[in-house]
């Protein structure tokens, strides 16, 4: 199950629960803002967070991170690059927006890792897609034919490669050739744009 729920920051950003409906027990991918907003929706719909994720270290992606994991009792996790980014409030765009904010102490994934729920439920495949940023990650679920994309690939566009670290051959080769030969079903969640599918984009742009 894959809930989305935009929550309003400097930036509006959409944060999703990816859920096991059998047990209920889920991740919270990107929480930017808004963490009392989401912890009620946590409670109020009987919800386990076992582990939170991000797809990149920019500031609008990770500013409810440390509210929830204290709250929650988890661990975050992104792309082993991500402290480039998390820790340096220029790279994370925080410093030119709302004062400097870092996140310490992010567990590290790798390209090709795969990330589970305790249960084995819900298993994501850690897919490296540098553009955006040099830390870009796409959460891969081949069961439910789900892809949570970031700031990689929107509805209708590609994300942007002008911001530190970011590159446009680098972003142009990571939607190619690790996001648009997923299966054309796979449904694209990105952080700023409504859902899309592989099929649809690829016959858009490539």
């Amino acid at each position: 199950m894959v809930r989305c729920v935009p929550v309003k920051g400097y930036f509006a950003e959409n944060s999703f629960f990816y859920l096991d409906e059998e047990t209920r027990h889920g991740f919270l991918i990107d929480p930017g803002a808004e963490a009392e907003r989401l912890l009620a929706i946590i409670r109020r719909e009987g919800w386990t967070i076992e582990k939170i994720l991000l797809t990149h270290g920019h500031f609008d992606h990770t500013g409810a991170v440390d509210a929830l994991r204290t709250a929650l009792g988890v661990p975050a996790f992104a792309n082993e690059n991500a402290d480039r980014y998390l820790l340096d409030g220029e790279m994370n765009l925080s410093a030119f927006c709302i004062g400097e904010r870092v996140v310490r102490d992010v567990k590290s994934l790798r390209d090709g890792d795969i990330v589970s729920l305790q249960s084995g439920a819900c298993p994501l495949r850690v897919i490296h897609t540098p553009g955006h940023t040099t830390d870009s990650v796409v959460y891969y679920s081949e069961k439910d034919r789900a892809a949570f994309v970031g700031d990689t690939i929107f509805k209708a566009g590609i994300g942007n490669f002008q911001y530190p670290g970011g590159s446009r051959q680098d972003i142009v080769e990571s939607i190619r050739d690790k996001i648009l030969t997923l299966p054309d079903d796979t449904v694209l969640y990105s952080g700023h744009s409504d859902p899309t599918t592989v099929g649809t984009e690829k016959r858009r742009y490539f």
